[in-house]
């Protein structure tokens, strides 16, 4: 009997799988890239670059964590995955910050590279490649734009994750309740 088969016979569910979560492919990109682009437009004393590759690492890290913690508890799996979301949008502002101080502008949605980037990120499968042209990019406001644009991709997922897991609570509950269901199906075994 595989792991899965295992724990979908007692009340801890299937958890883990944060590999395959699109949220945490993107997060992985945006991670790598900022530590890119801080490393090519900051001094490497500048206090910016641990500030902004922290965020970008909290953003990822807190994708794993939620993922593991689902399994016994629904409510740090939400808190975490919400943790990550802020996290990434604490670096989008970094980025926002970087165009203005710079002098460089920030693109709308109708931006043509805006919308460029939105028909890039429908790849299937991308990982950092697909996007390496506009991360590493030799002008400076082409590569702050896009990890903005890929920054606020991830944010509006991590958004619908978060909208996805509280209806799986409505619907199944939590541990508790799952652990309650399984000791009264064990009684009536008995």
């Amino acid at each position: 009997m595989n792991e899965k088969e295992n724990n979908k016979k007692g009340f801890i569910p299937v958890h883990g799988g944060y590999r395959k979560l699109i949220t945490y492919q993107k997060a992985e990109i945006i991670y790598d890239g900022t530590v890119y682009f801080t490393k090519r437009f900051y001094n490497k004393y500048d206090r910016t670059i641990g500030q902004m590759v922290q965020a970008a690492r909290s953003g990822k890290q807190n994708i794993v964590e939620a993922s593991m913690a689902s399994a016994t508890s629904k409510e740090t799996e939400i808190k975490l995955t919400n943790v990550a979301r802020a996290s990434l949008e604490e670096l989008l502002v970094d980025y926002e910050d970087f165009l203005r101080t710079n002098k460089l502008p920030k693109w709308d949605k109708g931006h043509r590279l805006t919308v460029r980037f939105r028909e890039l990120n429908k790849t299937p499968n991308a990982f950092y490649q697909t996007y390496v042209k506009a991360i590493e990019n030799p002008e400076p406001e082409i590569c702050a734009n896009s990890m903005i644009c890929l920054i606020k991709i991830v944010t509006y997922l991590l958004g619908k994750q978060i909208d996805s897991l509280e209806k799986a609570f409505l619907k199944d509950g939590g541990l508790r309740e799952r652990m309650t269901k399984a000791r009264i199906e064990s009684r009536r075994k008995q």
